[in-house]
């Protein structure tokens, strides 16, 4: 049975004092990434391959983990004072930066291209090697309901009641489209048209619900609506470009939603747990959320309500084109680990076929490729367009690599999320961001 120890305190060298009690065992210790999916396949992976054969009981796997809040700034102290208290550990795309001067680079073997194909494959790598072996690929999902979309569409009378509600609240009378057609406005439109409060016919309470809470993971999420307005975080000189049309017209459509009623009042304490709960509860039309909530969503044992009629695409277009943020998370190994050797094993393992089966059908979201993808595509089908979006709509904002991008992330959470709860205005949240920016991306 595979350990698993969670580490609660304010800092992991804190939470670990007796680093010797690890280095006394030649066990893999593995940092991981706490509750949600990660946790859950993370899990099977380790007891699975715990329990072969070939793996002897010096390289048997341990899992600790410790709180999302404040996560990556731990890692990053721990790992610059030289811990040996795990062998390999979490990392992801906007972090690579931060910790390659504490981590080894690996080799996956000649098959993980085959698994994962050069451009997931991408997501793990910094300044040309190889850090770590993808396990989850995260990007952005449009989660709608069939049932409502596919009835306003057959409906005259419910057209029209659309097209004036898109007149009074964007501007522009707007007709129903299908989903695969929408663009940013024609998602507002039908937020507005499915929320109660502004529609008290509409068979959901809310159209949709937004992640507003002070949280760098809900700036991701928000992203992919400046991004397709044009927004990027630097141009090519470096100069810092938030304070833009671009950014103002996302900021203000989604303030826009959560003033009219659209999302939940309590919207601004939101993140991924509480969006999927209101989704699943079957009073919400439609909403952007993260790709691994499919797995829940789509499942009628644990979403009843709406798995059956729950439909997912590609993020609405801007005029820029349709994008979502995409990163991966992965697995890396510690440059002071106690047994580097086991945990390289351990890494190349999770590389073939037969372990991301395992980390798949366990809720894990990696992006795979041919045959690994054909394995568990009838289990997971919400895995098939994971490298077709990543591919075709995916995008890193400029500085999204950097070793400031979390500082970045988390900067803008305190500012927009500021002019959302009506603490500041939306000039003082854009001039603050960006003179943040500028300090931290100089």
């Amino acid at each position: 049975m595979t350990q698993i120890r969670f580490l609660k305190t304010t800092a992991l060298a804190a939470g670990i004092l007796a680093t010797s009690a690890f280095a006394a065992s030649a066990e893999v210790t593995v940092l991981g990434w706490p509750g949600g999916p990660e946790e859950t396949a993370l899990r099977a992976a380790a007891e699975a391959y715990n329990a072969m054969d070939g793996v002897s009981d010096d390289d048997k796997v341990s899992l600790i983990f410790f709180n999302r809040e404040g996560f990556f700034d731990k890692l990053q102290a721990d790992m610059a004072a030289g811990t040996d208290a795990f062998d390999a550990n979490l990392i992801a795309t906007y972090s690579i930066g931060r910790y390659a001067p504490f981590m080894e680079t690996v080799d996956l073997g000649d098959g993980a291209a085959d698994v994962f194909g050069d451009a997931v494959l991408s997501t793990m790598q910094f300044d040309g090697d190889q850090y770590g072996v993808p396990t989850d690929l995260s990007l952005h999902f449009m989660y709608y309901r069939s049932d409502l979309v596919d009835a306003l569409l057959a409906d005259d009378e419910a057209k029209a009641r659309y097209a004036e509600i898109a007149e009074e609240y964007l501007g522009e009378a707007l007709e129903p489209k299908a989903p695969d057609e929408w663009t940013w406005p024609d998602y507002a439109a039908t937020a507005l048209y499915f929320s109660q409060s502004v529609n008290p016919d509409s068979p959901t309470r809310y159209g949709t619900v937004l992640q507003m809470k002070n949280l760098l993971f809900n700036m991701m999420v928000f992203h992919s609506l400046p991004r397709s307005f044009g927004a990027n975080w630097m141009d090519a000189d470096g100069n810092i470009t938030v304070d833009s049309e671009a950014y103002r017209e996302a900021l203000e459509l989604y303030k826009l939603l959560y003033d009219a009623g659209a999302s939940p009042g309590d919207s601004l304490s939101y993140e991924y747990a509480e969006a999927n709960a209101a989704f699943a509860s079957g009073q919400v039309a439609a909403m952007m959320q993260w790709n691994a909530a499919a797995g829940d969503l789509l499942d009628a044992e644990k979403s009843p309500a709406v798995a059956e009629v729950t439909q997912t695409m590609a993020p609405p277009a801007g005029p820029e084109g349709r994008f979502t943020h995409v990163h991966g998370l992965g697995l890396g190994i510690n440059a002071n680990g106690n047994n580097k050797e086991g945990a390289a094993k351990f890494l190349q393992w999770l590389a073939t076929p037969e372990a991301m089966t395992i980390y798949a059908t366990n809720g894990g979201a990696p992006g795979l490729s041919g045959a690994a993808l054909d394995a568990v595509a009838d289990a997971r089908p919400d895995l098939v367009p994971l490298g077709d979006y990543a591919a075709n709509y995916g995008f890193v904002m400029n500085g999204g690599t950097s070793a400031s991008a979390l500082p970045v992330y988390e900067l803008q959470a305190k500012e927009f999320t500021g002019y959302w709860a009506d603490s500041q205005s939306l000039d003082d949240a854009l001039a603050n961001a960006e003179t943040g920016m500028a300090e931290l991306l100089k």
